[in-house]
């Protein structure tokens, strides 16, 4: 919790004490930025860059309009199914669900999920490397289950994470990333974020699994 100084270390040190003691679990929620300069006597500004920090390290996910978040792997590693699923088994599960969850993410996304989504998609666009994208790629693909507002989805959307977190499929994404990879990535993310925009259900599960189709022929190959 070093990489800060001055008043965002206070902030840092205060987030971890407030994990460490406060029995937060992977999802719940952190105090607001306000709560958070109130009780760390440092301003707002300090906050948001302390924030912005322990999200590029993955500690937590900060969704505009909702708020931040513990991350899924930031307590504990993955544990039971989610930490044993393959691969594969990963892919197959995020084909059943993500593109069948589009289109209640098209209806029932509002303003601030939609400020999300772009968030993330820029973020991604940005990132550097293989990890810094697929923290953005994680966070994307959760904020189109947070859009549905269905509490069931968004928690298996949750379990997919964890199940991402597991070292054999970080190895996977890391030896697969090349700029080229990351450029058609990033243009396929675009084009689900569009359909939901223009409020286009068939679309946008239609991007979606068109994406995690490319993405599992890059992971495992043509044979499945």
């Amino acid at each position: 919790m070093d990489h800060a100084v001055g008043p965002a270390a206070t902030v840092l040190k205060h987030v971890q004490e407030i994990i460490d003691t406060g029995g937060l679990k992977p999802g719940d929620r952190l105090p607001t930025e306000r709560d958070l300069a109130a009780a760390t006597g440092v301003g707002r500004a300090a906050v948001r860059a302390a924030l912005q920090d322990l999200e590029a390290r993955g500690i937590v996910l900060r969704h505009v309009g909702r708020g931040t978040f513990v991350a899924p792997d930031n307590t504990t590693r993955p544990s039971g199914a989610a930490h044993q699923a393959s691969p594969a088994e990963i892919m197959a599960s995020r084909l059943v669900l993500e593109p069948e969850l589009m289109p209640l993410a098209v209806a029932s996304a509002t303003g601030a999920d939609l400020a999300e989504m772009e968030r993330c998609l820029r973020g991604g666009e940005q990132a550097a490397g293989s990890e810094e994208f697929e923290r953005w790629d994680t966070a994307l693909h959760h904020s189109f289950a947070l859009a549905t507002h269905n509490e069931v989805l968004i928690s298996v959307s949750s379990l997919l994470i964890d199940a991402r977190r597991q070292p054999v499929w970080g190895g996977l994404k890391r030896r697969s990333f090349t700029p080229e990879r990351h450029r058609c990535y990033c243009t396929e993310h675009e084009q689900i974020v569009t359909a939901v925009r223009e409020r286009d259900p068939q679309a946008a599960r239609d991007a979606m699994r068109t994406h995690l189709h490319h993405v599992r022929r890059v992971l495992l190959g043509d044979h499945l």
